[in-house]
């Protein structure tokens, strides 16, 4: 009888022991996912603020632009500028056209006094590259080419041809670089397609994604 009740009393106790194990364990694993909801919640404020900068300067581009009626297509997301082929070059040329020049004119002054207006948006944008882009009409070479080219013609012009009042800090962020057709639509011939390009690398960008590895 003394054995059956100490039976009893063992298994009591051995079942006791393993509810502890299984809430220690419970308890934990709850810690855990407490830890990493708010590692995210950090992580996403962080990124935030990171990227409050880089709003600001887009938004001012937009203010810019349209205060000043220069028609152009700015990314909201990204601050890029897109500039349509036919108002800076004839199709498959890489000379500036006339009135391509005087959209420069009008343009550049504008876009790179947003840039150094206040030292906050000099210090965000780390770089700025004015791309050159081509539909998916002829071969990959051949556009490739021809955008670095239409893009070099941009670069030249500005640095050589004109005068304004940012145009020496201007000079040390910008760099020119063809695409080709690579962001075109490869199913036609997209009028669209064909464009220079002037896109912002931001420094919020960069440690966002030092955010990132930091935090996986």
């Amino acid at each position: 009888m003394d054995d059956f009740i100490r039976g009893e009393i063992d298994a009591e106790i051995i079942e006791d022991d393993d509810s502890s194990i299984y809430l220690s364990i419970a308890d934990m694993m709850s810690s855990l996912l407490m830890f990493f909801a708010l590692l995210f919640i950090t992580t996403l404020l962080q990124l935030a603020q990171k990227d409050a900068p880089k709003r600001v300067v887009i938004g001012n581009v937009v203010g810019q632009m349209k205060s000043n009626n220069i028609n152009v297509k700015v990314n909201p997301e990204t601050g890029d500028v897109s500039i349509q082929e036919s108002i800076l070059f004839a199709k498959g040329s890489t000379e500036l056209k006339p009135e391509g020049k005087a959209f420069l004119r009008r343009f550049i002054p504008v876009y790179s006094g947003v840039i150094f207006s206040k030292p906050e948006f000099d210090k965000e944008i780390s770089r700025v590259i004015i791309e050159g882009h081509t539909s998916s009409d002829g071969d990959d070479k051949t556009n490739l080419q021809l955008s670095l080219l239409r893009s070099a013609s941009v670069y030249n012009y500005i640095f050589y041809d004109m005068n304004f009042r940012t145009k020496a800090p201007l000079s040390q962020k910008i760099l020119a670089a063809g695409r080709g057709e690579i962001e075109s639509d490869k199913k036609r011939d997209n009028p669209g397609d064909r464009k220079v390009v002037f896109r912002f690398q931001f420094r919020s960008d960069e440690l966002k994604k030092d955010i990132l590895k930091t935090s996986l």
